[in-house]
């Protein structure tokens, strides 16, 4: 992964590239294809999926919000051959159900299913926690039906740490 980002850096980071994704921040230009697959609910029946166009929207902006507060926050993830729009998702603390602390979490349009994509941006947001931030520990939730989710968690390192019965969610946690 390559980043020109300084460690303590809170400002907009430029965008990190790993070997086959560019990550970088939301655009606004981004949200429709962004929403084309976090609005699709057979492609997010595993987690959350936005409602409406303005519920995309407004979850990406507040998370870039959260970027410039806290350093970090889910990127789009784009084929550096294209320039798709593949995937969201990276280290975020979430602003809509906090509490958790800093967490790993990512969203795959379907064409991008069973490829690493998921491996890839995962394992850039673990290296970004390491060197960009002052992370200590992660957590990543998976619902217990979705076999390549837990897979990929697991064979990353991170450890089950039990199932939160109000989300219908296993939890797992990693430490830096």
């Amino acid at each position: 992964m390559q980043t020109t980002s300084p460690k303590t850096a809170h400002l907009p980071a430029a965008p990190l590239y790993a070997e086959r994704l560019e990550l970088c921040g939301a655009r606004l230009a981004d949200i429709p294809d962004l929403y084309a697959f976090l609005g699709d609910s057979t492609a997010m029946r595993f987690t959350h999926c936005d409602e409406s166009f303005a519920a995309c929207r407004k979850r990406v902006l507040v998370h870039e919000w959260f970027r410039r507060r806290d350093g970090f926050a889910p990127w789009v993830a784009r084929l550096r051959e294209t320039g798709a729009i593949i995937g969201w998702g990276g280290l975020y603390t979430d602003p809509f159900d906090p509490g958790w602390g800093p967490e790993l979490g990512y969203s795959l349009a379907p064409a991008a299913w069973d490829q690493g994509f998921g491996r890839e941006l995962a394992t850039a947001a673990l290296e970004h926690a390491r060197d960009m931030t002052p992370i200590k520990e992660l957590t990543a939730f998976a619902h217990p039906e979705n076999v390549a989710s837990r897979k990929l968690l697991l064979g990353l390192g991170f450890e089950p740490a039990g199932f939160v019965a109000a989300m219908n969610r296993d939890r797992f946690t990693f430490r830096l």
